[in-house]
């Protein structure tokens, strides 16, 4: 269909109207003289009609003019374009034993805390189209970003996580409380809180199995990852000796909070099993948004700008033309 940026731009058609002088008509005396009719000749009368063309030209290049100004495009039919994503709000543990280097990376220790940021930034990379929000927690919880598009950000504030930086202590209950009611502010068919943790709930005012129901109410999956492993030679002033540096990892809890909302508890003792969080969100199902419609435009604005043009050569030409006839007559 045909379509107009500025219809309102039309009102300029009735400006040669306003800006005409008006002229004073002959006296009856002069047109009831014999002898001016005499004088009409063939010359004048063909002048007369130069004229009242070079009029009508100068209007028709005029309302051709409007046209353009009014920026005439055509629109195509409408074409729906779906979108489909993931709301995915991330609870990252920042408690004191993130600080154990228990994870080995190319033949390196290096502690939990680099160890889970190099997963999940490669997590976030990979998750474009989807919606996620970063919540970090110790001995309470905090958002660092709501759910959002803009991944870089995410990117940005999990890099600039630093241990102790909201305590040392465990607030798994309050990071589950603040996930529920950030996710409950959308309008979202499946919500899904990740929540890294390698430890037990020891700090906060909302206990964990608290959190559950109200997580449950909302309806909110949860998937738990239990990142630390379980065996690490230790340096004692009776040497070294093997022990686990997972031994305070509420199991138990973390997994009660996934199976008891539908989702998964995964264990990370390592990078490789880190990884698996990679599988767990393939297999969460596409959230369908609201479509998004366009419909294509071509604009015709070189049309009447193209019309004008060459109708203003004419025009310019004709008046060249008259005034080497009327230099010859003179």
């Amino acid at each position: 269909m045909l379509d107009f940026s500025y219809p309102w731009m039309a009102l300029l058609v009735l400006a040669p109207l306003l800006l005409r002088v008006k002229r004073r008509p002959a006296s009856d005396a002069a047109i009831t003289l014999p002898a001016l009719a005499k004088l009409a000749s063939e010359q004048q009368q063909q002048h007369y009609r130069s004229v009242n063309l070079r009029s009508m030209l100068a209007l028709l290049i005029w309302l051709l003019l409007v046209l353009s100004a009014t920026q005439p495009r055509w629109l195509g039919e409408p074409v729906t374009l779906p979108q489909q994503g993931r709301d995915l709000m991330l609870a990252l543990d920042l408690s004191g034993s993130m600080e154990i280097a228990d994870m080995q990376h190319q033949g390196q220790s290096i502690n939990r805390l680099d160890a889970v940021k190099m997963v999940v930034s490669d997590f976030i990379k990979r998750r474009q189209g989807d919606r996620i929000g970063l919540i970090l927690f110790a001995d309470a919880a905090y958002q660092q970003t709501p759910l959002t598009f803009d991944l870089v950000t995410v990117q940005k504030m999990l890099d600039d996580s630093v241990l102790r930086l909201v305590g040392t202590r465990t607030a798994i209950g309050e990071a589950i409380g603040l996930a529920v009611k950030r996710l409950n502010t959308y309008d979202s068919s499946n919500k899904v809180l990740i929540l890294l943790s390698d430890g037990a709930n020891t700090a906060g005012n909302i206990q964990p199995l608290e959190a559950l129901q109200l997580a449950k109410a909302a309806g909110v999956k949860i998937h738990t990852v239990g990142v630390g492993a379980e065996q690490m030679l230790q340096q004692s002033i009776f040497g070294r000796r093997m022990v686990n540096p997972s031994q305070d990892l509420d199991e138990r809890l973390l997994t009660k909070l996934a199976e008891d909302t539908g989702g998964r508890y995964f264990r990370a003792r390592d990078l490789t099993e880190l990884n698996q969080i990679y599988q767990l969100i393939d297999q969460l199902e596409p959230i369908e948004r609201d479509a998004v419609t366009y419909r294509p435009q071509r604009s015709l604005l070189h049309w009447p700008l193209g019309f004008a043009l060459l109708l203003s050569f004419v025009l310019a030409a004709r008046n060249i033309y008259w005034r080497g006839v009327i230099k010859h007559a003179g």
